[in-house]
This record gives C-alpha cells, structure tokens and sequence, in this order.
C-alpha cells in the first residue's frame, strides 16, 4: 500500500478551508509546526475531525520532529485552531530515535508545551552497546535529559588504560 506523504498536504490541512484547498494542491509545507521545528509524518490513513480538533494517523505511521524520529502503528493528536499540534500520543507499539539514543516502548505520549515525551509499557532504551530497560521512561527534548523509574540494565564500562 502506497504511503501518504502528509508534509506535501498544505500547511492548513486542518483549518476550515481542509476540503476545498487540499484537492489537487502541491506541495507547500508540513503538517504543522511545534515550537517553531516543522512537524513532518508519514501515514497509510489520515482521520481528522475539525470540529473537535482531533486527527488520527493510521498505518506505518512516522513522524519527525528536528532530531527526533517516531515510527509506530497509529498515533491520536490534538491540536488548536492555529493550527498547533498540543498533544500526540502514539499506541500499538513504538520506536523512537532521538540522537544516538533508541527506545522501543507500548506507548509515547506527547506534551509540546513541555517538550516531554512520556513512554511506557515495556520500555527498552539503547545507545552503543548500553541498553536500560524501565516501566515508564521520561525525555525532555529541551535539555536532552532521561528519567526512568524501575530500571534495569547493562552499561558497558571500559578497562582502565594500562
């Protein structure tokens, strides 16, 4: 199945005029902007309600903000009439990449006003040959900053130089 590339629909894809610009338009921008970073996704099925201010993406979903990368099966967002994305929270299984770090979790939410991304259920966290595993995993996106509560893992430490 052919992906539909959401970054080539015009920028108010979910403004009043979503039904009689996008027929046919070209390329003029991304989905949306957080915090001034252009919001870029990818997605098999889009399901928008303007009314509420909700959108549904379905099917191979990716999504890329600045360094960070998310892939996951379906993702819910919420957002103004702007349009501004406030909320996204993505299900079914996820990847994200932010640097060199890669988290694999059941679920991500979103807070954009926070710049956090909340994962959990089953949370695997990897960089280089390190990896940590926790119930719920917190990254701040503005100072790059992990928590994790109940953690295990495996943290590669160098021999001493002889």
């Amino acid at each position: 199945m052919r992906l539909l590339r959401l970054s080539r629909l015009l920028p108010v894809l979910f403004g009043a005029a979503l039904f009689s610009l996008v027929r046919g338009a070209p390329a003029q921008g991304p989905l949306g902007v957080i915090g001034g970073e252009a919001l870029d996704v990818m997605a098999e099925k889009l399901d928008v309600d303007v009314d509420r201010g909700t959108a549904t993406l379905n099917g191979k979903v990716r999504a890329k903000l600045g360094e960070l990368l998310v892939e996951c099966p379906t993702v819910e967002i919420r957002y103004d009439n702007a349009p501004n994305v406030r909320y996204a929270k993505g299900t079914k299984g996820v990847r994200a990449a932010f640097r060199d770090i890669v988290a694999k979790a059941e679920t991500v939410e979103v807070d954009v006003a926070k710049r956090h991304l909340l994962l959990s259920g089953g949370v695997q966290l990897t960089r280089g040959r390190g990896w940590v595993k926790a119930d719920r995993a917190l990254i701040d996106l503005a100072t790059h900053k992990v928590s994790l509560q109940e953690v295990t893992g495996s943290i590669p430490v160098e021999p001493p130089a002889r």
